[in-house]
């Protein structure tokens, strides 16, 4: 039952934006910084208790194709934000909410959807730790390289809050794996499902505080992140063929490049831009964007089976309990 709540992630962002759009009131008084950054620490201390040491050796055993990935990640998704903001001209509170967006780490709801598609979930999993940890130096640096000539960019600032509610909350949840694990395999089997309510919360509750602009504004959103997140899938994909990946291991290279970790974008354009109170709403509307597309294709890829072809990381058994939602 946990397992089948947790794979209905898209109906709840749907059914909780849906509510935040047409009652915001009910939740306007959750929208506080502290809240945010807190429910945020949690999801991805989550993501620290499904980490072991196996987990880092796997990067060792397949490193190109998580190289790949990796590039992948932080080369198409910014400068797609990039290219996507000026191609539709957008003001610059939702350009910077986009650019974050792009600059994010691969989002841990990429573990579920390549679970969903039938693709190789173990290099999901290393390839969105790869990318979350080098978030703390490249989404400051990588932000202030593309959103910098429209509005001043403090990319130490940005690189601190990263680093607190991502490097801290991961490593903390390392550390328990490893020194507490009967206390960590007794959270696991719900913790999924907690990780998809954080998520869903933190997004509810930026759609509540925005929801006049976003009204206002839905079509230039609903473009924007579409036009995203799917060239993310598109150019993932063929970026991992162009580099001899084939089967299942180019499309979990395309499913981690087009799910980026909204929430992270979220609360680092509330914290960092907070005279930019729009910019915060591109990444709400960016998770249901993603969780959408990345459903969709996952179906499809589920009743399409990829050929069996040469991989570059050992199978593991197919459970969406190796890794958090985002």
């Amino acid at each position: 039952m946990l397992q089948k709540l947790t794979l209905l992630f898209p109906l709840w962002m749907i059914l909780s934006g849906l509510l935040a759009l047409y009652a915001p009131q009910s939740l306007a008084s959750f929208n506080q910084g502290p809240l945010m950054v807190a429910v945020l620490a949690c999801i991805m201390l989550g993501m620290g208790l499904t980490l072991s040491v196996e987990d880092f050796r796997r990067i060792a055993r397949s490193p190109r194709a998580v190289a790949i990935g990796f590039a992948a990640q932080y080369s198409i998704m910014p400068l797609t934000a990039w290219i996507v903001a000026e191609a539709l001209s957008l003001p610059p509170h939702f350009a910077v909410g986009l650019i974050l967006v792009g600059c994010a780490p691969g989002g841990t709801a990429s573990n579920l959807i390549t679970y969903i598609a039938g693709a190789d979930v173990a290099l999901s999993v290393v390839m969105t730790v790869c990318s979350t940890l080098a978030a703390v130096v490249l989404t400051p640096l990588l932000t202030q390289l593309f959103a910098g000539a429209l509005v001043p960019v403090d990319a130490w600032l940005l690189f601190k809050q990263t680093f607190q509610v991502v490097i801290i909350p991961v490593f903390l949840g390392v550390l328990l794996n490893r020194w507490a694990p009967r206390l960590v395999m007794r959270v696991l089997p719900v913790a999924p499902l907690l990780s998809v309510a954080g998520v869903v919360f933190i997004c509810t509750v930026i759609f509540a505080a925005n929801a006049g602009a976003i009204l206002a504004y839905s079509r230039e959103l609903i473009l924007a992140t579409a036009l995203l997140h799917g060239a993310g899938f598109l150019f993932g994909y063929c970026f991992a063929r162009l580099f001899s990946c084939y089967g299942n291991s180019a499309r979990t290279i395309a499913i981690e490049v087009g799910m980026q970790n909204s929430g992270l974008a979220v609360v680092l354009a509330k914290q960092a831009f907070p005279l930019l109170p729009l910019a915060p709403v591109v990444g709400a509307v960016s998770a249901v964007m993603h969780s959408l597309l990345g459903s969709v294709l996952a179906a499809w890829w589920r009743q399409n089976p990829a050929p069996v072809r040469e991989g570059f990381i050992s199978p593991v058994p197919q459970t969406i309990s190796v890794r958090q939602e985002e």
